[in-house]
Order: structure tokens, then sequence, then C-alpha cells
């Protein structure tokens, strides 16, 4: 089950805009447990100021304190129940807390859950989180608690009217989760033609690595790359042919590609560039090579075990 709870700044009085600021800063520093004291300070002088509220539970949710986050949006969703966005964090922070507590106690959570995410989507008709966090939520839950591929449809319909692409991907996850893999990669095409972002390319390739369809997936790999450029791509790309011990001449290219552009940026380091390279080369039964950039990839994490033990793997050659 995936839940995620969005950051939404609004303005707000001159008065309180500076310590405002401060927690945005905070936030954008990944220093939540700062921005949880200013804003719990905060809060307690202006109990009923609302963004202090709902930044205190953003502050306690960035840092999986659940029941600070829940008892904080809870505030909002009495203070201003025909906030859509408001009932959809509440449910977003009790989704979470039903994935960290044991079975019995998370079904006690579910129908609360449930019916924050159904308020959200009725308080307002455009709001696309909401109606993703129904999508998935009725097709995770078994059917005795509520679960319903039926109504997961539904709101994937609503968001293909909102948005073809969301409504394509929503399509696409609710027939991969139901094992219905071709319908799911016609929908997962649809969104790449429609939208091409990252994350449609990203959602089909995981299906055809499900699909146990490597050459597909490195395909789509490239169209994405092509499309948007990369420096990761060429990493992945890479990756698969050494895992799947195809297209080798191929992923040699790519992992080079990545190696060449290589920024602080990039996903991996270039040690795993580099491990990847030894594979391919181990694969190729090209000893020396794939010494040489095993040597590359440890002289640059030493500790790591995978390394060391791909290393005794090529000298058995």
């Amino acid at each position: 089950m995936r839940f995620i709870i969005y950051i939404l700044f609004f303005s707000v009085s001159a008065i309180s805009q500076t310590d405002i600021q401060k927690t945005e800063q905070l936030f954008a520093d990944q220093q939540f447990s700062k921005a949880e004291v200013l804003m719990n300070n905060y809060v307690k002088d202006n109990p009923n100021n609302l963004r202090g509220i709902e930044l205190l539970g953003d502050a306690y949710g960035h840092q999986k304190k659940w029941d600070g986050a829940i008892e904080n949006y809870k505030k909002l969703v009495k203070a201003s129940p025909k906030t859509a966005n408001y009932h959809y964090k509440y449910g977003g922070a009790l989704g979470m807390k039903a994935l960290s507590v044991n079975k019995m106690k998370a079904l006690s959570i579910i129908g609360d859950v449930k019916q924050a995410f159904i308020t959200a989507a009725d308080l307002d008709p455009k709001h696309i989180e909401a109606r993703w966090a129904l999508v998935e939520l009725y097709m995770q839950l078994p059917g005795i608690v509520g679960g319903s591929m039926t109504k997961s449809l539904k709101y994937a319909d609503e968001l293909q009217n909102l948005s073809k692409v969301d409504g394509y991907l929503a399509k696409g996850y609710i027939y991969q989760y139901d094992n219905d893999l071709k319908t799911a990669e016609k929908y997962f095409k649809l969104a790449v033609m429609e939208g091409g972002s990252l994350v449609c390319y990203e959602k089909l390739t995981n299906l055809y690595e499900a699909q146990k369809e490597p050459d597909k997936a490195i395909a789509n790999l490239e169209a994405a790359q092509k499309k948007h450029g990369s420096n990761n791509l060429n990493y992945h790309i890479g990756k698969m042919a050494a895992e799947y011990n195809i297209q080798l001449v191929k992923g040699e290219k790519y992992l080079h590609n990545y190696i060449t552009n290589y920024s602080v940026k990039d996903e991996v380091s270039k040690a795993w560039a580099n491990y990847r390279l030894a594979q391919i080369y181990k694969l190729k039964n090209n000893k020396a090579d794939a010494l040489k950039y095993i040597e590359l990839a440890i002289t640059e994490l030493p500790q790591n075990e995978v390394f060391q033990s791909e290393k005794t793997a090529i000298r058995k050659l």
C-alpha cells in the first residue's frame, strides 16, 4: 500500500511568516526533527493556526511518527471539515499507521482510512491523489474487508477524466495487480504515448521484467533514454544486460556512457557501473577486463561483499 503525503505551502500572515519560512527551509534540508520542534512551539502559542498544525503534522509524517501526524491532521479535519486535502492527509497517515501495526489492529483502522479518502474525493472532484489512494486501497484490500476491483476501476475512470496519463497508469496498475499482464501492458503503453514521462516508461519496464521479457524492457529503456537523456537509464540498460546475459555489447556501451557522464546527482556510484561491466566481461569470458573493472569497483567501495564475491568468481575463469 502506498500513501504519499504531499506538502502544500500556502501564504500566511506576516506574524508567522518567519517561522513558516524556517520550517519550509528545514523541510528542504530534510531536518524534520528540527522542524517538529519549531512547529511544536509555534502551535503551542498559536493553537488555532491551521497552517502551523498542518506543518507540524507534516514534520511528524516525514519522520514516520504516525501517531503525531494523525493527531494533528485530525485537528485539521475537525477545524475545517470541507477541506479535501486535510482528509487526504489524515487518511494517508492512518494508512501508514495501519502498515506499522499487526493485522487485527490494522483492520480496525482501514474503515477510517477508506472514509477519509472517499471524503477527500467527494469534496474535491479534481483531487488526483485521493483517487490514486482509493485505486490502490480497493485493489489491495481483501474482498472480505471491502476490497473491490470494480470500485478501483471506478476511481481509475475518474482519474482518466481528470488526467489521461493518470487514468492509464491507474488501470495498468490495477490489471498488473490482477495479473492480467497483457491488459496492463496496453494501458502502460497508452500512458507512454500520452505522457511519455520517466514514470510511464518505468512502469512499462517493470511490467516487462515481471513478464520475464528483458529484451522488451531494454528496448523500452532505450526509448526512454532517447527521449529524456537520463544518465541513470544508461546504467539501468547496462544492469539489465548484465543480469539477464543479453545484448552484452549494448550493455557495455551504455555502462561506459554512464561512467563518462556520471555526476553526484546520479542514482548509483561509478563503482556499481564498474561492477556491471565486470559482470559483462565475465560473461564474455574476458577475464582481463573483468578483473580490471571489478578492481575499480572495489577500489571505490572496498568493503562491498558483492564486489569481493564477484572478484572470486572472475578469478575462477
